[in-house]
């Protein structure tokens, strides 16, 4: 909570992080798995844009959809966006990331069953696809 007893805006990328960390958990690749393998998403930048406020203890629920993405699957842009029942639409967090080789320390894209199972993920309707 932030000195207003609003939401924070680090909270919000945390649970944007967490949002997307649960969703590849429920596809099967865990911290464990990103681990053995050596490779994990790297957040390239974050943008946040805020439609009202989260009040102190205020429920709210988070979703998780594909915005664009290359078609190799390299990189990609997520939306999480941040509802409550009372107030609808809160904030929106757009992230931009890449596949990140933590051995060779460079960017790949994914393995073909972490590609697919990403692509499981719901797409926007203003979803874009890049070269």
């Amino acid at each position: 909570m932030d000195f207003n007893q609003h939401m924070a805006n680090s909270a919000f990328l945390d649970y944007a992080s967490n949002t997307r960390m649960l969703f590849f958990d429920s596809m099967g690749f865990t911290a464990a798995t990103f681990a053995e393998r050596q490779l994990g998403p790297v957040v390239l930048e974050d943008r946040l844009r805020y439609t009202r406020e989260i009040r102190l203890l205020e429920p709210f629920s988070v979703d998780f959809l594909s915005v664009a993405g290359a078609a190799d699957g390299r990189r990609f842009t997520v939306r999480n966006r941040f509802t409550t029942a009372a107030g609808g639409l809160c904030a929106t967090v757009e992230s931009t990331g890449l596949w990140f080789d933590l051995a060779a320390r460079r960017p790949v894209a994914p393995p073909d069953d972490l590609r697919v199972a990403f692509s499981q993920l719901a797409r926007s309707d203003d979803y874009e696809e890049w070269d």
